[in-house]
């Protein structure tokens, strides 16, 4: 449908899982979308997948010099911006007395710094009329097991987009969060869940959604889209759950 249609689009963590599932989608919609991620070889196998609409650059996204860059990269390539979306995250299981402090900073410089100073960098550049989304998780409010550090990262950039849609209001850019719920991604591989243990785990989440399954990612990146797109021109401020229902078991 071409809804994004020329639109110059920047996703971190945009080379693997919901992120690279809203790049394949904005892609499709006429975007010319630029992926932010860590790995190289993960970041330049997403653009080879992805084809020619699609760019990569590679930088710690906790790192405030990584953002400069990517700056420095739109106006060097685009001059403007019309759509960022801060996607990029870590997350740790473990219960508070457990946590360590390097688990504790990772988790924030990620989730959380990194979101601050990536909308910070770029807001000069983003067109009026624009539009920030921020990549949050039902856990900010739904109480997991292991999830308190995790989770008030993520609580904190859902306050970042309560001010940053009145900040960004008189400029007409919309900023909203999207906050999935179980998705099945490579990240639950990462989470320590061994491949044999994986049907049980799932088994098991899917019981706790009303909708009785996990995720897809493309069902995220749809819900993505909406916000982003005109489609949702009235709407600022929010925070979508996409979560099966999980948020009111």
């Amino acid at each position: 449908m071409n809804r994004l249609a020329n639109k110059v689009v920047v996703i971190t963590g945009g080379n693997s899982g919901i992120g690279f599932a809203m790049a394949k989608l904005f892609v499709t919609e006429g975007a010319h979308v630029l992926i932010v991620g860590r790995r190289q070889a993960a970041v330049n196998a997403a653009v080879t997948e992805l084809g020619d609409r699609a760019m990569g650059l590679t930088g710690d996204l906790a790192d405030p010099s990584t953002h400069d860059r990517v700056a420095s990269w739109v106006a060097e390539r685009f001059g403007m911006l019309d759509i960022y979306i801060a996607n990029a995250g870590v997350n740790t299981i473990s219960r508070s007395d457990r946590v360590s402090l390097d688990e504790y900073e990772t988790q924030f410089a990620t989730n959380t710094r990194s979101v601050f100073f990536g909308v910070q960098k770029i807001a000069s550049q983003l067109r009026d009329g624009g539009a920030i989304l921020l990549t949050s998780s039902i856990a900010s409010s739904k109480v997991f097991e292991g999830h308190a550090a995790y989770a008030g990262s993520k609580a904190a950039i859902e306050a970042f987009a309560r001010s940053w849609a009145l900040e960004f209001n008189e400029r007409g850019i919309r900023v909203n969060v999207i906050s999935p719920g179980p998705v099945d991604t490579p990240i639950l591989s990462k989470l320590g869940i061994a491949a044999a243990d994986r049907p049980a785990f799932e088994t098991a989440v899917a019981g706790k959604i009303p909708l009785g399954r996990l995720g897809r990612a493309d069902e995220l990146a749809h819900a993505a889209l909406f916000l982003v797109s005109d489609e949702s021109s009235f709407v600022t401020g929010i925070n979508l759950n996409v979560d099966g229902g999980m948020s009111l078991a």
